[in-house]
């Protein structure tokens, strides 16, 4: 089974999440979560610390990540895991490949006009606040 990742991250003051803007398929032309795939024999949160600096320069200095929920797709071979974290102070952002822009936290994100994933995204950001103190506040 393929594994992917993606990183719903805060910024410090919790008031914004950052998202990718995809320049190719899958979800080309809309926003996205931070990730990438888990390389063969990689710890999962080591990968998911690696994509996120890889594509933004945010380090694990910078970020306490937390395992949220992990997703099967049996007809597509994939497992996602979804991590989570809050910055602990502000960083200047490095592009990998997509731009990288910080939306509201109160953005619709189950707009599939606008961002991927099918509403997954505004699903998995839900959980998170949810289950906010529980995962974020370790």
């Amino acid at each position: 089974m393929k594994k992917l990742n993606v990183t719903i991250v805060y910024d410090k003051d919790e008031k914004h999440i950052l998202m990718c803007y995809r320049k190719k398929n899958p979800y080309k032309n809309l926003y996205n979560l931070i990730g990438g795939k888990v390389e063969e024999n990689e710890d999962d949160l080591k990968a998911a610390y690696r994509e996120l600096e890889e594509e933004t320069g945010i380090t694990n200095k910078d970020i306490i990540l937390s395992h949220v929920m992990t997703f099967i797709y049996p007809l597509n071979d994939i497992e996602l895991q979804t991590y989570a974290g809050i910055l602990n102070k502000d960083v200047n952002l490095v592009e990998e490949v997509n731009h990288l822009y910080w939306f509201d936290i109160n953005e619709n994100f189950f707009d599939m006009k606008k961002f991927a994933g099918e509403g997954n995204i505004g699903h998995m950001i839900e959980q998170v606040n949810l289950f906010h103190d529980a995962l974020l506040k370790k």
